[in-house]
């Protein structure tokens, strides 16, 4: 087994929320297990995560811990493809393995990243020194983990919106993923401002995160809670703020009934911006200002660890954004999982040679210790290079 020792707005939606603070987390005895082995009996704060309990707990808080944040390298096949053709390379088995290896093996990351989000066929994969990439994550303490979703298709119902695939054949793949030395899940799906969101929607997407989360919990894996409230659109930064209060209000209603562990899962949410054709652009401080406002309304203080994706934002926005939301204490872990924010200098600059190696992995770990620094707090902005300040956005940007 690779690595397996490693760390083990609408009023109907508002009355959720509050049913889910209301909770306590009791659950029925019959389908429950103790997060702490040394709680009384009688404890109120009995909670459903299968015998994995402690382990999640301590795989999430690794993953949340001070001054670092995940590197998302999860991109499928195809999106892969992509990001190469930006550079002029053919999209290959070992042209993926040559740049997933660049990035797996950039001197001190672990210093700045805690986890690494895989695809399936990294997760399987050896560098091209011939080395588990998994075994590399874990001698950089880095702890591995695994996109589980298989991706997005057309809701039929729906103004054409979408839902997401892979709760099918699940439980059997996240017990073979831990068994190849993953420690967490990803799942990722999408609302659509632009399109509604329908309420269908935001059911179907909270309904999918929340079953996911649970089989994963049950096979030993963290959930990474993935609603994208994606970036398309004219709307300003009331209305994005508005919705997400929705999303998240469904989601975790639904994490609620189907058992899962607060303490054992991570979020990773979108930041609370306008929509990327919104005229009205918003400052660093204001967009701390909405999307803590919305983690303190609908967040519970439990859960350990908030990792905001960029979604297309420039890499050095992303990071100044985020370095807004940390200039004072929360009740979470807030930090990154970034993919475009922190590899597309480092891709620009490898451009395919090997001699360019060395340049592409300083040009990642400027991005992961300047995002390390905003976790605390303390990123200035200052020295950044002219591609890091360039968007990423893409619309209908599909992964």
């Amino acid at each position: 087994m690779a690595s397996a020792s490693i760390l083990k707005s609408s009023p109907h939606l508002l009355d959720k929320s509050e049913f889910v603070k209301g909770q306590s987390l009791l659950r029925q005895p019959c389908a429950s297990v103790r997060c702490s082995p040394n709680a009384a009996a009688t404890s109120p704060l009995t909670v459903r995560a299968s015998s994995y309990a402690d382990e999640l707990v301590k795989t999430a808080k690794t993953i949340a811990s001070p001054g670092r944040g995940i590197l998302a390298m999860d991109e499928s096949n195809a999106t892969c493809g992509k990001r190469l053709a930006s550079i002029g390379m053919e999209n290959t088995e070992a042209n993926r393995q040559a740049f997933r290896t660049l990035l797996v093996t950039v001197p001190g990351l672990g210093q700045y990243i805690s986890g690494a989000i895989l695809f399936e066929e990294t997760l399987y994969q050896s560098t091209t020194d011939g080395k588990k990439m998994v075994d590399v994550l874990v001698e950089q303490n880095i702890v591995p983990g695994i996109k589980v979703d298989k991706g997005l298709v057309p809701l039929t119902g729906s103004n054409d919106e979408s839902w997401c695939q892979g709760l099918d054949g699940l439980a059997s793949r996240t017990a073979a993923y831990y068994q190849q030395g993953a420690r967490f899940a990803k799942w990722r799906t999408v609302v659509s401002i632009p399109n509604g969101p329908s309420a269908l929607a935001v059911k179907e997407a909270a309904w999918g995160l929340a079953r996911y989360a649970a089989i994963s919990q049950d096979n030993g894996l963290v959930p990474i809670v993935e609603p994208e409230i994606l970036l398309d659109g004219e709307h300003g930064i009331d209305r994005t703020f508005e919705v997400a209060q929705q999303v998240w209000a469904e989601v975790f209603f639904n994490l609620a009934e189907n058992n899962v562990l607060f303490e054992g899962i991570l979020l990773k949410p979108s930041m609370v911006t306008p929509g990327a054709e919104c005229k009205d652009r918003a400052t660093p401080q204001q967009v701390a200002e909405y999307t803590l406002n919305l983690l303190k309304r609908r967040i519970p203080p439990a859960v350990p660890g908030i990792m905001f994706l960029s979604g297309g934002q420039s890499e050095v926005e992303a990071t100044l954004n985020l370095n807004a939301m940390n200039q004072a204490p929360n009740p979470w872990h807030v930090s990154f999982s970034y993919a475009r924010a922190l590899q597309n200098t480092c891709l620009k600059t490898w451009a395919g040679l090997p001699e360019n190696v060395q340049a592409a992995q300083e040009a990642l770990l400027t991005r992961a210790k300047a995002n390390s620094l905003a976790q605390l707090g303390k990123y200035t902005g200052e020295g950044e290079s002219e591609e890091a300040k360039k968007g990423m956005f893409v619309k209908g940007y599909s992964y």
